[in-house]
């Protein structure tokens, strides 16, 4: 093996060697600065990296790139450290050490997965991330989230399989691990492809984000937000940029999601399809392919992680302080009064993920959105647009209103108001990720300087502004005439997960039907083989009256069971008789 590289630290080391120091750290105060202290020196780490640089290792005949830095790499590892900072802080007053263990070590497969250059440094940092998160899922100790995280790690595992099968063959194939753009075509492509659109979750292999994701503990639902659908935005614009399926898969994700969250009752489970259906226009740009709409999803990943984490983090000061998560519990509690900081923050990240002008999320969406319309998409414009209507409608309005507002789900029964504790660190996450999403907004020149494409684009346009305006007002007006029949219900929604739900019962079914009978066969043979034993031991005994009531078969006696000279010369010509008559007529 030889290495050669420049001095440096690969940025994912230090989540990774400091989830390995970490159990030793057990005073809180030494434990908190500690965590607070890895992102920081990831991101000064990652400043000093020059574009360009990689480290190359020399195994055998092959080259692996465990640090390939370029523009893409950059802007994505920037949002990723910065989004496992707000999330550490938020997370300051959880006592469970593993979960903090978890956490740093699904984000350091997550840069690995961002800088690797090679497939097989891919291959680890996915199948890194796909264990270490779902441990974010069974911290919470529930029936339902041991179960979510049971069919999360499945479907994940599934991907990673279909990762290696690809990756095996595209290596064997070309005799090269480095990662290049590959053209949607061959049996390995589609493995490839396969293994990426499940941890995008694109329909219909999505559901085990809104399964999961929700059933998580309450921070580690801000991690899960952040990290492995947009580590799958990363690896589909190197590797599938402009591939036409990702157009039309895209905005099928942006409507899909939106439809869903229609009928959710439970917030985080709203959150998670609004997840899937922001997750739709960043496939739809890479799909595009121009420079302009691959801009648009580097940008709005960037946006997403920051305004989706806010929210997450909004309801999960809820859940913090009342326990509860169904709209149907918490409508009536006045939440705004005994939480109005999270109400406040949580719109900021409401608006964001809306397109409001001054947010986020409108310099980002509008990009692929106006990309779609220059390269002559107007079915792809016009579905896009409908996707931005809907999240206002469930994100903006539904959910918060229900939430912080709404009427009395029981009215027979008063929710009597009670002081709300909520730790300060969850409040200050928040803050500061509010203060990003305005900042960016407002500047979004900071952000757009970062962009790996040439392309130029100013968001603040009088179209563009009025345009979203419009769209806004007459959403908002929609909510406030159908108010009463857009609250939430007690219902379950069924998704494509009922599929490998359905199809592991019947799965188990089947093996317990198979294992009936294969007990009902072997007692059979084993009946035959006891026939068989006391034949060979005794063949006359089993005539005899006496045989099954006997406590034991007696051994053959010539003495009790020789028989008649004449029944043995009778049995032979019998038997001589037949063998001539069917050698007669065979002849």
């Amino acid at each position: 093996m030889r290495i050669t590289m420049i001095e440096a630290v690969h940025p994912a080391l230090f989540y990774i060697i400091g989830s390995l120091i970490l159990p030793i750290v057990k005073r809180r105060p030494l434990r908190d600065i500690f965590i607070l202290t890895i992102p920081i020196l990831s991101f000064l780490q990652v400043l000093q990296l020059p574009e360009g640089q990689v480290w190359t290792i020399k195994i055998l005949n092959y080259y692996l790139l465990p640090l390939k830095v370029d523009r893409l790499s950059l802007v994505f590892s920037y949002v990723f450290i910065i989004a496992s900072f707000t999330g550490f802080v938020y997370a300051l007053h959880v006592k469970t050490q593993g979960e903090h263990i978890s956490a740093l070590m699904y984000v350091g497969g997550t840069l690995g997965v961002t800088f690797a250059g090679d497939w097989i440094t891919l291959l680890i940092g996915w199948e890194l991330m796909a264990i270490a998160s779902v441990f974010l899922i069974w911290y919470r100790r529930t029936p339902g989230a041991l179960k979510a995280g049971f069919r999360y790690i499945m479907v994940h595992l599934v991907g990673g399989t279909l990762l290696l099968a690809g990756i095996a063959l595209h290596v064997g194939s070309t005799a090269s691990t480095t990662i290049n753009r590959l053209p949607c075509e061959g049996f390995s492509a589609y493995l490839i492809l396969t293994a990426f659109l499940i941890n995008a979750a694109v329909p219909p292999l999505h559901a085990w984000l809104t399964d999961a994701y929700p059933e998580a503990t309450v921070t580690g639902s801000v991690f899960l937000s952040a990290f492995t659908t947009k580590s799958a935005v990363y690896i589909l614009l190197r590797v599938f940029p402009g591939a036409e399926i990702l157009v039309w898969l895209g905005t099928i994700m942006a409507l899909y999601g939106i439809v869903y969250a229609v009928l959710e009752n439970d917030i985080r489970r709203l959150l998670s399809y609004h997840i899937v259906s922001q997750v739709g226009y960043m496939v739809c740009g890479v799909g595009l392919g121009s420079p302009l709409a691959l801009n648009g999803s580097a940008a709005h990943a960037f946006c997403h992680i920051l305004y989706k984490a806010l929210l997450f983090m909004g309801v999960g000061v809820v859940i913090e302080g009342t326990g509860e998560s169904k709209l149907t519990k918490l409508q009536g509690r006045n939440l705004y009064r005994e939480l109005p900081f999270a109400f406040y923050l949580y719109m900021i990240g409401a608006f964001s993920i809306s397109g409001v002008p001054l947010f986020n999320g409108f310099i980002s969406k509008t990009m692929v959105v106006t990309s779609a319309g220059e390269i002559h998409r107007p079915l792809v414009h016009l579905l896009l647009h409908l996707a931005s209507i809907g999240t206002f409608l469930h994100t903006g309005l539904k959910l918060p209103y229900g939430t912080w507002f709404g009427k009395a789900w029981d009215r027979n029964k008063k929710k009597e108001s009670r002081s709300l504790r909520v730790p300060l660190n969850m409040y200050v996450a928040m803050a500061f990720n509010a203060a990003l999403c305005v900042a960016i907004g407002i500047y979004p020149t900071v952000l757009y300087r970062l962009l790996p494409y040439e392309a130029t684009y100013h968001p603040y346009t009088l179209y563009s502004v009025v345009t979203t305006i419009q769209l806004l007002l007459f959403t908002l007006l929609a909510f406030w005439m159908f108010l009463g029949q857009l609250g939430g219900e007690a219902k379950v929604s069924i998704d494509t997960d009922w599929f490998y739900r359905r199809g592991a019962d019947l799965f188990f079914q089947f093996c317990i039907s198979s294992d009936a009978i294969r007990s009902l066969g072997q007692r059979w043979m084993e009946r035959l083989v006891m026939f068989a034993s006391t034949f060979a031991r005794n063949p006359w005994s089993l005539l005899t009256p006496a045989y099954g009531k006997a406590k034991k078969i007696a051994s053959y006696d010539p003495d009790e069971y020789r028989q008649a000279i004449g029944v043995g010369i009778a049995l032979f010509l019998a038997l001589f008789s037949l063998l001539l008559g069917l050698s007669m007529n065979i002849r």
